[in-house]
């Protein structure tokens, strides 16, 4: 067995412990983006340093706990706070979570994040649907040994995030009068900002977004065969001609203020599940 099973698998006994239950759907909650835990109905919280092989969040606003209970009768798993490459974790440990999600029973990862918009048409607080993505964090948690069991040795990436989820997701910020847009999101390593001169190259390159996250945890889904859908939050613009400086605080409260309405369309998804 390897080591990264029997990591797993201490992991889970200590879950174990406490629920039984299966859980068909994961969620990842970004920065700022913690409220969705208030439309849980919470039946369990586990902090994550009370499992065994679990990293501890670092960053402001990202509480470190493991959720466990209902939304509309579905049994969900959230992680209130994630993990980030620039905080010095390894990719395997970034997306560890998703591996034991997975044992759990998830079948359905949802994922957010706070990001800057350099789409011209993108504004401050708008939404996102990521309908694909860029890996430029330099590294993949695939590397190294493939445990056949989690799935294979090269997974197919033709469509990351779910179109039969996107779809779902447009038509209810539609039936909700929620404006939506999708694109494309690039994943750098951070943590400072980017320059004018990077935002315009990520621009060139196809990318509507930029953060430093999610495009991980993405990858491990899809080798597990979980089906995935991203919503980003616009929480600055990052036009090169017009670039202010902003800082953490600003991001935070956009997001904050933007969260209802991404919470609403998630909390929907889950309804249709």
């Amino acid at each position: 067995m390897s080591n990264l099973i029997n990591m797993i698998n201490e992991t889970l006994s200590i879950i174990r412990k406490r629920t039984d239950k299966e859980y068909s759907i994961g969620i990842i909650l970004g920065t700022g983006l913690g409220g969705l835990v208030r439309e849980i109905n919470v039946e369990l919280e586990i902090d994550y340093a009370d499992l065994p092989h679990f990293p501890l969040s670092t960053v402001e606003s990202h509480k470190g706990k493991l959720i466990f209970g209902k939304i509309y009768g579905k049994n969900i798993v959230a992680m209130q706070g994630r993990f980030h490459f620039y905080e010095g974790y390894t990719m395997q440990q970034i997306t560890y979570p998703v591996r034991v999600m997975k044992f759990l029973g998830v079948k359905t990862l949802l994922v957010s994040n706070a990001c800057g918009g350099m789409n011209p048409n993108y504004k401050r607080g708008n939404i996102m649907i990521i309908s694909d993505h860029i890996n430029l964090l330099g590294d993949n948690p695939l590397i190294g040994r493939n445990e056949d069991d989690f799935g294979p040795r090269f997974p197919d990436m033709s469509e990351p995030y779910s179109n039969r989820l996107i779809e779902i997701a447009e038509n209810l910020a539609k039936k909700n009068n929620i404006s939506v847009h999708k694109g494309v999101y690039v994943a750098v390593p951070g943590p400072n900002l980017e320059t004018k001169a990077e935002y315009s190259f990520l621009r060139k390159i196809g990318a509507d977004v930029v953060g430093m996250s999610t495009v991980p945890e993405n990858i491990v889904a899809n080798h597990m065969g979980m089906e995935v859908l991203g919503i980003s939050i616009i929480t600055d613009e990052c036009i090169p001609e017009t670039l202010k400086p902003v800082d953490v605080k600003e991001i935070i409260a956009t997001a904050m203020e933007a969260e209802p309405k991404m919470t609403l369309i998630m909390k929907e998804v889950i309804k249709e599940l």
